[in-house]
């Protein structure tokens, strides 16, 4: 197939509202043009190599990129929202047909019922007619102030006082309920809802800008029943996630989920130990049967046994015959992923203590092996040894990997950490509390700390750090939903007290402060 241009509508700002196709010919691009600072996530579907070029940098991109298609090349233009809406594309659209050039037009979806749709208000529901408008192509707006049922309207913000002066003028009641959204679909969504009369005074201090949808009609008046997005229990809230990149992909999913957007700030560094042999010796005793158990207690640990199996041509059968425990639910997933099904698994506690309360004590006529290995990291506590030795079992315990303070983050995550722009910390272990401090400081007394478990709070608490937040059982699932219990309570709170819901950051000094 010869090269062609592909103009792919990329939504209304959330990334994951991008289509099928659009995902599929980013996956299969030679070039890629697209505004980077605002589409830049959406490169996650491309593949290694490919030509970026910045439309922001350098306003010729698509021209050159032509000359690319022509050579037999996959250009991709990513275009704001859909490019059959008000396109501004429409140019180069028409440059490629003049210059012979095989294009194709990926419809996106359109922020004219996403973003109400993100913003609670169900896009025609008011009546039989549902009508989109251009403000910047519209010169009188009396015919419009006849519709019915519910009008929206593209890049209208920065007017949007004087287009309500007209449309009463035109007939409209001055009590029409309009909205109007600015950062539709993300995080930063920002609502506010009054009526043709009262815009100007209510959008004096809102400091909305585009992109915006105004939204006039009687199905902004459902917003309170139909609001789902901005109401999420951390909505918008910037959440520190200071683990391992490994770790922290689930956990990050998560916080998404609840409307977070996490920070994943590695503050430990996974590394081979020091001296191989050890765990070399260790792989060899497990084939050749050393072992009665193999007990793992983190996911770096299976890992690590993992990355030995492969380096001997080894696979998930070597463990025929072995009993396997896992400390936690996240090792227990790494040891499946592994195909690898653990045959004990704390039923209460996830911890070391929780494994040994259910650990069998060692009987000579039920195991013909009394040797126990733990493959770990070289900083583990001995409770784990001590409490297999006290019911009988020999361990051998075999460091598997290293766990060392990462390099420090950037220069604005150590500001936003120290001065309060993150809204929320997990701590997932005393190690996170102590490399998080050491290579960061201390996060701001605004932030709302949150802790996997008692250890944890201690280890916070001695570096003076008010504890908010503890997980009801110690897994990184468990804490996030912790926080997003609290921050669900602190959003109940300011709606009973008739306050608009404000993240921790925002209660700074000096934070920007969205008007009652």
């Amino acid at each position: 197939m010869g090269g062609f241009v592909a103009f792919v509508g990329a939504g209304p700002g959330d990334e994951n509202l991008l289509t099928l196709r659009g995902a599929d010919l980013l996956s299969k691009a030679d070039v890629v043009v697209v505004d980077r600072e605002s589409y830049g996530p959406l490169l996650r579907h491309c593949r290694a190599g490919v030509d970026v070029r910045d439309v922001v940098a350098d306003p010729g991109a698509l021209a050159g990129a032509v000359g690319a298609a022509k050579a037999g090349k996959l250009v991709v233009r990513v275009c704001p929202g859909d490019p059959s809406f008000f396109s501004s594309v429409s140019e180069e659209v028409a440059a490629c047909s003049q210059d012979e050039v095989d294009f194709e037009i990926v419809p996106g979806v359109p922020p004219a019922t996403a973003v109400l749709t993100y913003a609670g208000i169900p896009p025609a529901s008011s009546g039989p007619e549902f009508r989109i408008v251009d403000a910047s192509q519209v010169d009188d707006w009396s015919k419009h102030a006849s519709v019915e049922g519910t009008l929206v309207i593209y890049n209208g913000v920065a007017e949007a006082p004087a287009i309500g002066k007209a449309l009463i003028a035109a007939g409209l009641p001055d009590y029409t309920p309009v909205a109007v959204t600015s950062d539709g679909t993300t995080t930063e969504q920002y609502t506010v809802v009054s009526s043709l009369g009262r815009l100007g005074p209510d959008l004096k201090h809102a400091g909305m800008t585009e992109p915006a949808l105004v939204v006039v009609g009687d199905a902004v008046g459902q917003r309170e029943k139909h609001s789902w997005f901005e109401t999420k229990p951390l909505f918008g809230w910037r959440v520190l996630v200071p683990r391992t990149k490994e770790q922290s992909a689930g956990l990050s999913e998560q916080l998404r989920s609840y409307g977070a957007v996490p920070e994943e700030v590695p503050t430990i560094s996974v590394e081979p130990p020091r001296t191989p042999q050890q765990m070399d010796r260790a792989i060899k005793g497990l084939v050749t049967g050393r072992y009665e158990w193999v007990a793992f207690t983190s996911a770096n640990a299976v890992k690590a046994v993992r990355e030995k199996f492969e380096e001997y041509g080894l696979d998930a059968r070597a463990f025929a015959g072995l009993k396997v425990a896992a400390v936690g639910e996240a090792t227990a997933r790494a040891l499946v992923e592994f195909g690898v099904k653990p045959d004990l698994l704390p039923t209460g506690e996830q911890s070391s203590e929780g494994l040994l309360e259910e650990w069998p004590p060692y009987d000579s006529m039920l195991d013909p092996i009394n040797r126990v290995l733990l493959p770990r990291a070289d900083i583990a506590t001995d409770t784990l040894v001590a409490g297999l030795t006290e019911l009988g079992w020999e361990c051998d315990d075999v460091t598997a990997y290293r766990t060392v303070r990462a390099a420090p983050p950037p220069e604005e995550i150590r500001n936003a950490i120290k001065s309060g722009g993150f809204d929320a910390v997990l701590f997932t272990s005393s190690s996170t509390v102590r490399n998080l401090v050491g290579i960061a400081g201390k996060p701001h007394n605004v932030t709302v700390i949150a802790v996997i478990g008692p250890q944890t709070a201690k280890t916070a608490e001695e570096f003076n750090l008010r504890v908010d937040v503890m997980a009801d059982k110690p897994s990184a699932s468990a804490l996030a939903a912790a926080l997003a219990e609290y921050g669900a309570k602190q959003r109940q709170a300011a709606v009973s007290a008739g306050e608009i819901p404000r993240r921790p950051s925002q209660t700074r000094r000096g934070a920007r402060r969205r008007p009652k």
